[in-house]
């Protein structure tokens, strides 16, 4: 394939993002952006398309630890460190508006937000939302993080920076690496406990939300756990 300087301009990723907006780009037109260059006997754009096929996904490729992306041809470290940068420039992206949302009356917006944070994990995380009276976020943070297979949250820590940030209401969020979002048992298990120890403290637990990949289930909708 020709170089991409040799394409016409309204070919050309780049020029095609500044002249019809990043979302007119497909996913490898995005990365051919980021890239720059190519490799030898590869386009920017061609090497982009084969990353993405290896990884299985934009999602796996941009989140992929430095180690995996090092080892693949055409991938050095400033094109590893500009996909690492990309990745967390959008987490920090997504965070910047919760402050301002009531999260109970968005519930959707809560969700894509765990979504996008929790989604690419490759160990279970448990993310803690805490909210005052009003439901504004305070604060948000990843309290425990575990195995592929499990993590072990401590209620007792929950409540206890609950009662530091003087919230009145959390919302807990754990990815399930494996792929599913069904709740286990251990799931149910934890989401009771949790109940009972913040309500103990004044403190409502307003939702348990699993994220896994681009799924979520809501435990507050499929159990009656918070009625």
């Amino acid at each position: 394939m020709s170089s991409i300087r040799s394409w016409p301009p309204e070919h050309r990723p780049r020029e095609k993002l500044l002249n019809h907006g990043a979302e007119t780009l497909s996913d490898a037109e995005l990365l051919a952006v980021v890239f720059r260059t190519g490799c030898s006997g590869l386009s920017a754009l061609e090497l982009a398309r084969q990353l993405i096929d290896e990884f299985g996904s934009l999602g796996a490729l941009t989140s992929s630890p430095a180690r995996p992306l090092l080892s693949k041809r055409g991938i050095g470290r400033t094109k590893a460190a500009g996909l690492q940068a990309c990745l967390e420039l959008g987490q920090r992206i997504m965070r910047e508006p919760l402050p301002e949302r009531d999260l109970l009356k968005d519930s959707a917006s809560t969700q894509q937000y765990l979504i996008s944070r929790l989604r690419n994990c490759r160990e279970e995380q448990f993310m803690v939302l805490f909210l005052n009276q009003a439901n504004q976020l305070l604060h948000d943070e990843i309290l425990f993080r575990g195995t592929v297979n499990e993590a072990a949250v401590h209620p007792r820590e929950v409540v206890k920076r609950a009662l530091e940030l003087n919230a009145s209401n959390v919302i807990v969020a754990h990815n399930h690496p494996s792929g599913t979002a069904r709740a286990s048992l251990a799931d149910i298990e934890i989401t009771h406990r949790l109940i009972s120890a913040l309500s103990s403290v004044d403190i409502r637990l307003l939702d348990h939300v699993i994220i896994a990949g681009p799924e979520c289930v809501s435990l507050r909708v499929c159990t009656g756990l918070f009625s």
